[in-house]
């Protein structure tokens, strides 16, 4: 199939490149739209326990959380000023209808709590109207900028205040990683390639996988909702993987063009169907590996989890369609012009087709022959470096994953400060429960130690809402331990859903828990048949899974010693929640996993190449290491460009993402591909193409083999013993 759309390419190229034009500008005019459409929230299970007991809360009283506490405040005037009850009375009579469900104002609550001890800042209680996160963070949108008061300071706290801040940094932090990723890119690049012409290839198949993913996204947004967050990994993978997938595709068109007489008329034809029938094929793998691997985030019940999935699968697709169609016919078109606008100092220097006898080999051959050494030096290294993620702890998103300058985390600080300790809350949702038996429940809850209180919110019936406090933040151990024995309380009569914000944290570390398994079947799976079809063994299929869980863990380890533990945090400027957000690791997991795959295919290809030439392992490993070598470090340096941008975010969870993958990117590149590798391949031997006979047979005969089109001088062994 690649074989013959090199060829058609080869034929056709501008009919597929004006195709391609066409297309990107129909996906960029729909595509933009695309923001309208996507929706906010998207962090709970549906089928948890919190989220049942906040729609079962909804069901019999409306909202009754507390989701919005706006803070007023005066250096001399008091909260019992006139002037001061004006201005707040002014900021309630200006809310917009329809965005709350229940308003308590200070000087109409009973509460001495919600006026500071110095009585120059006083609060209003907020209940947001809707039915899901998404419509609540709408209204807060709406609501907000009716919040503030004239003649006083105003500060805006909870949770919806949290998400808003979030969705807006990020978008900021996105468009500043773009603005210092793009030139820093460009300019390697150019030094990499060293013409200008070249150069500019990654760039434009960035932005073709970029628009291309936005209008897809949009088209299934028809179908279900999608995170705005989607659009971070559109743009972190779909310009990441454009470049890898424009210089494995560049670099192998070069490498065939020196091959061919400079006369030849044909020679950029010839070059297109070798590159596609090659690099091509590779790309084509690489990106259903990645594609397979971000598949695996669709299980997760959290819209947001899903939605980085969809957002990452339509990236790599497009990134992956456009590398084998948009720029196969410019290079088409361009032929050896692809090199023009040379740098002064490469001018006269010829483009490297790579052999066995480079630095890189030398350094395969030097691991050959010590491999087993060479295993278990790197592997102690990377469990050393994994080591603190045996300690890992969870949490969710608050206040303190803003910076420290952030409107909710300087509105937090202030509440905090100024009316006293801060505060947690559970709601309790008792149904069929006689009042008697309430009252028993309560005294059984405020016996657990840290209890502060339990106070009764509404009642309908049979049904009772009340509301446990304690002392200390949502998202801590101590927090999540005492919700967990709240849970373990049964009234005698009827039954208890417990809900809230530390709830919600519980049953989202369970619920990732019980999802993580599967997700990981499926990856496994998924790899093994992906991987065999392109290389028609069962072994490194699960030699390549094994490499990449090294490279993934150490960065896991990392993450968890600066982000959890607190080091280096002045250096990259964010303050330790002590825990990790239990979101993170997974979405980090899958996007890992595919890029990790990605220079596996792109190494296992050159390798099984030289091995179906000569059925000699040792020269195929090392021929594979050369030739790839230096395309690989490039494309790692730029993919760390682009990933390492994300580590600037002022948002900690963008920024441990970001650090986490530049972490196991450089360790993939380096380590796992020049040591461990090598140094695996040379102990498996023959091993590494090892099939039973029935499987070898049928890859044969429908597998997917990567060669120029050259006879193959012997046929690939079925077992190690054979021959």
């Amino acid at each position: 199939m690649i074989e013959r759309w090199g060829a058609f390419v080869a034929r056709r190229a501008v009919a597929v490149l004006l195709a391609g034009i066409v297309l990107a500008l129909a996906a960029g005019a729909y595509g933009l739209g695309v923001f309208d459409s996507l929706s906010q929230g998207g962090f709970d299970d549906s089928s948890s326990e919190s989220a049942r007991e906040l729609a079962a809360e909804q069901d019999a009283f409306g909202n009754k959380s507390v989701d919005v506490v706006a803070i007023y405040s005066d250096d001399t005037l008091t909260a019992s000023d006139p002037q001061f009850r004006a201005a707040v009375k002014q900021v309630v009579a200006s809310i917009p209808a329809g965005t709350t469900a229940s308003v308590v104002p200070y000087y109409a609550a009973h509460d001495p709590s919600m006026v500071s001890a110095d009585g120059h800042a006083a609060q209003i209680v907020i209940s947001l109207a809707g039915s899901s996160q998404s419509d609540y963070l709408d209204n807060y949108d709406r609501l907000e900028p009716a919040l503030e008061a004239d003649g006083l300071t105003t500060h805006v706290a909870g949770a919806f205040a949290v998400y808003g801040d979030v969705n807006k940094i990020t978008s900021e932090d996105l468009a500043r990683a773009e603005e210092i990723s793009l030139p820093i890119v460009v300019v390697l690049a150019l030094l990499i390639f060293g013409s200008l012409v070249a150069a500019s290839m990654p760039a434009l198949v960035g932005a073709l996988a970029v628009v291309g993913a936005l209008a897809l996204v949009r088209v299934i947004t028809l179908f279900t909702d999608v995170s705005i967050f989607s659009v971070n990994v559109i743009s972190l993978l779909g310009m990441g993987l454009a470049i890898d997938y424009a210089l494995f595709v560049i670099s192998r068109f070069r490498e065939e063009l020196a091959k061919l007489p400079a006369d030849d008329p044909q020679a950029a034809a010839t070059a297109i169907r070798r590159t596609m029938t090659t690099a091509g094929r590779t790309v084509l793998f690489s990106g259903l590996t990645v594609a397979a691997a971000l598949s695996s985030l669709l299980i997760f019940p959290q819209n947001f989890l899903r939605s980085m999935g969809y957002g990452g699968i339509a990236a790599v697709v497009i990134a992956m369609l456009a590398a084998l169609t948009v720029l196969p016919a410019v290079l088409r078109l361009l032929g050896r012009r692809v090199d023009g606008g040379r740098l002064p100092w490469r001018r006269h220097r010829a483009v490297s087709v790579g052999d066995d006898h480079g630095w890189w080999a030398r350094l395969a051959h030097g691991v050959m022959r010590r491999p087993v050494l060479v295993i278990v030096a790197t592997v102690a290294v990377l469990l050393a470096v994994a080591s603190p993620f045996l300690g890992a702890k969870w949490g969710s998103v608050d206040y303190r994953v803003l910076p420290s300058d952030a409107p909710a985390h300087v509105a937090a600080t202030k509440l905090n400060a100024d009316f006293g300790p801060e505060m947690s809350t559970a709601s309790l949702l008792l149904r069929g429960t006689s009042q008697a038996d309430v009252a028993a429940y309560v005294d059984q809850v405020e016996a657990l130690p840290g209890v502060a209180g339990v106070q009764a919110v509404d009642q309908q019936g049979d049904t009772t809402l009340l509301r446990a406090a304690w002392r200390g933040n949502s998202q801590t151990e101590a927090s999540q331990e005492l919700i967990q024995q709240v849970r373990g309380i049964d009234p005698a009569s009827g039954s208890v859903l417990v809900g809230g914000q530390t709830a919600n944290t519980v049953d989202l570390v369970d619920s990732v828990g019980a999802h993580l398994s599967w997700m990981g079947l499926i990856v496994l799976v998924v790899m093994l048949v992906l991987l065999f079809m392109a290389f028609g063994s069962l072994v490194l299929p699960v030699k390549a899974v094994v490499m990449n869980l090294f490279s993934i863990t150490a960065s896991f380890g990392v993450v968890t010693w600066i982000f959890q533990n607190g080091h280096l945090s002045g250096l990259l400027g964010f303050t330790s929640m002590g825990f990790l957000d239990a979101t993170n690791p997974i979405l980090m997991l899958a996007i890992l996993f595919g890029l990790s795959m990605d220079y596996e295919v792109f190494l296992l290809s050159r390798v099984r190449e030289q091995y179906d030439r000569t059925g000699d392992n040792d020269l195929a490993v090392a021929t594979g290491v050369q030739k790839t070598g230096r395309i690989i470090t490039s494309a790692a340096l730029l993919l760390a460009v682009v990933i390492g941008a994300f580590g600037l975010s002022g948002i900690i969870f963008m920024k441990m993402i970001g650090i986490g993958m530049l972490v196991a990117l450089v360790i993939d590149a380096t380590v796992v591909r020049a040591l461990l590798v090598p140094a695996t391949m040379k102990l498996l031997g023959r091993w590494n193409w090892w099939a039973p006979a029935p499987m070898l047979r049928w890859w044969e005969r429908y597998g997917f083999r990567e060669t120029e089109g050259e006879p193959l001088p012997e046929p690939v062994l079925s077992s190690p013993a054979a021959g």
